[in-house]
């Protein structure tokens, strides 16, 4: 049986590709439901309107035998039918919808592997195993015609001629040492041709790392228009993609038993065209190169963001905090500074707290990096509150995410108290977000670890704070909260986004919010998601929250908190003071105030309507873009 198909592709597929296909997927097709009832979409699909009219990536013609040249005949008479006969259908917008029962032949199973079968909506279908969708892009039957392989062939070359999966092939295949990705390069289809051609460079520059072409993604989706309107930002994209300065370093530490162990430190001073880098310091064992790279990325259009005119930075270790002594945080923390401190400096890069750093880690770096430098400078942004200007240091980012969900309702006449929110994660940012919430008057219900989360209907105060504090601190599970409140309640292996609220703040990892959790999140009625860690969603996830209509707060935008924090700790006239709360929570909310007007005027200015759900985002992209352009374009090409 032959499916209505819009023309005939030419089949250049080689057994090698096929080798490939097969050796890089996790799902394989679920060949034991053999006869199985398949719903298979020939009318519009639902994931990409515009697939049907999208010219498919050339390939060359294969001579066709004179059986082969029948069936092709055959099927691009079929096609002329259905072009004579797409007036009379145009009308009818009900999705037709083909039975399709087929039994597979064991000698063909292996040639399908790029596909498996789920169940969606209560009715199974066939989803990819690249991209991990079905309909549209896929609207022809993989599996054919029994008793035609040329037919099926002509599927996969289909298959593997969509942008989105050569793109994805390119990276597997640009891969020597074969690393499978937890998660596939996900490589949005409607894409302008120079857009695409940056991503591509990206793709072949650094195909293996995954996070940095997620962000590198996201940017350029953003800078579209831009882009589009004067093509010499082109080449400052380019430039601006590639790293000034990368630093990767061996750090030897000795452990309490007297062991020897060895991590890996990087550094990447990414762009310093604004001025002295800024960033943060990240010890956690997922850490590597491709993490700092991205780090570095956005941080540099934060800090360009900001109000202040500073370069980004960020870097850290492999190294895992958790389970270990002060004396062995203190040797890992000595032996990294004595690598790290000939980059570092006032008018150079100063680092600062992120993702298992903390106060006590801050202060042995700085300690070591006193001894070496020879001289006390005040620098690093982060220490406690006598070695710094600021008392409020720490609660500036979880604050600044608060000032800026508020900066949000009030465009939209409404306010935090009342609201219902979902928080997750369990560290600094998350627990000043707390603090803020209640002083706002809403109703924070959750935090989370990396275990679970823990909810708790009756909502947080001050004292269940204080309570969660010390837990931590003693490095508890948060399951021991529930011995001691008996209305809340700890779930494993979960996340939160599935609890009824109006706003979330996501401040765990990046990433932490993949597909699944956009549509809880979109079920449990969300309309505001603010963005407490580097890009918290999966580009899955963003594709969802946006169908949905729900508002996005940029960490490139609401995270500047901490950008503000530390600039009025090193400004010269201020070093020698202790700002009182309620001083620094003005200039605080003023300079988020500044943050949330610019994205949304670079926004306005690129024709994106102020309620729409790409509005922040993308503002928040382009005016850090425009005025680091501005910035290489003065200096010339460095």
């Amino acid at each position: 049986m032959l499916l209505p198909i819009s023309g005939v592709i030419g089949m250049n597929s080689s057994m090698d590709d096929m080798t490939l296909i097969q050796q890089s997927q996790r799902h394989h097709l679920v060949v034991r439901e053999l006869g199985e009832e398949i719903d298979l979409e020939i009318g519009p699909g639902e994931d990409d309107p515009s697939f049907g009219n999208a010219a498919l990536i050339g390939a060359p013609m294969r001579e066709s035998s004179a059986e082969e040249h029948g069936e092709s005949k055959q099927m691009v008479m079929v096609s002329q039918i259905r072009n004579d006969s797409q007036d009379m259908s145009k009308n009818q917008q009900v999705k037709r919808k083909k039975k399709v029962v087929k039994r597979w032949r064991e000698e063909w199973a292996d040639t399908y592997k790029w596909a498996y079968v789920d169940v969606k909506e209560g009715t199974p279908r066939i989803f990819c195993s690249v991209c991990r969708e079905y309909g549209r892009k896929h609207r022809r039957n993989p599996y054919g015609n029994e008793g035609s392989r040329n037919m099926q062939m002509s599927a996969l070359e289909e298959h593997n001629n969509s942008l989105l999966h050569k793109e994805a092939l390119r990276l597997q295949m640009a891969s020597k040492d074969k690393i499978v990705v937890d998660k596939p390069i996900y490589v949005k289809v409607a894409m302008s041709k120079t857009a695409g051609s940056i991503l591509e460079a990206t793709l072949k520059r650094d195909p293996h790392e995954v996070e940095f072409i997620q962000a590198v993604q996201e940017a350029v989706q953003a800078l579209e228009r831009v882009i589009a309107k004067n093509s010499r930002y082109v080449n400052i994209m380019e430039r601006l993609l590639e790293p000034e300065r990368m630093i990767i370093f061996r750090v030897s530490w000795v452990d309490d038993r007297g062991v020897t162990h060895v991590n890996r430190g990087f550094r990447v001073q990414y762009n310093q065209s604004m001025g002295p880098c800024r960033g943060g310091i990240r010890f956690h064992p997922s850490m590597n190169l491709s993490v700092a790279k991205f780090l570095g990325f956005e941080q540099t259009l934060k800090n360009a963001l900001s109000p202040y005119k500073l370069g980004g930075a960020a870097g850290g270790s492999d190294f895992d905090p958790k389970g270990k002594s002060d004396n062995e945080i203190m040797r890992f923390c000595q032996s990294f500074m004595s690598e790290m401190y000939r980059y570092l400096g006032p008018d150079k890069d100063l680092p600062s707290e992120e993702m298992g750093v903390g106060t006590r880690e801050m202060g042995y770096l700085f300690g070591q990096y006193r001894r070496l430098a020879g001289h006390f400078q005040g620098s690093f942004t982060g220490p406690r509150i006598f070695w710094s200007g600021s008392s409020l240091r720490p609660e500036a980012t979880g604050y600044g995410l608060v000032f800026f969900a508020q900066l949000m309702l009030a465009d939209m006449n409404k306010e935090l108290k009342g609201l219902r929110c979902v928080v997750s994660g369990s560290g600094k940012i998350s627990m000043h977000v707390l603090e803020k919430l209640i002083a706002y008057g809403a109703l924070p219900i959750s935090v989370s670890d990396s275990r679970g989360y823990l909810v708790d209907e009756d909502g947080f105060d001050y004292m269940k704070i204080s309570f969660l504090r010390d837990i931590k601190a003693q490095q508890r599970s948060l399951r021991d909260y529930s011995k001691t409140y008996a209305r809340s309640k700890y779930y494993d292996e979960a996340k939160p986004w599935n609890e009824r609220c109006d706003v979330a703040f996501a401040c765990a990892s990046q990433n932490e919010i993949n597909q699944s959790d956009a549509i809880n999140l979109v079920n449990s009625g969300c309309r505001i998601l603010v963005e407490g860690s580097n890009m918290p969603c999966t580009p899955e996830a963003v594709q969802i929250l946006r169908k949905a209509s729900i508002l996005v707060a940029p960490a490139m935008a609401a995270g500047a908190g901490g950008v503000v924090a530390g600039e009025l700790e090193l400004n010269h006239e201020c070093s020698l003071m202790h700002w009182s709360p309620e001083d620094f929570e003005s200039k605080l909310q003023e300079a988020m105030k500044q943050t949330y007007q610019r994205a949304i005027k670079a926004a306005t200015d690129f024709g994106y309507q102020k309620e729409s759900p790409e509005a922040l985002v993308h503002g928040a992209v382009i005016s850090a873009f425009l005025t680091i352009a501005q910035a290489m374009t003065d200096q010339g090409s460095v």
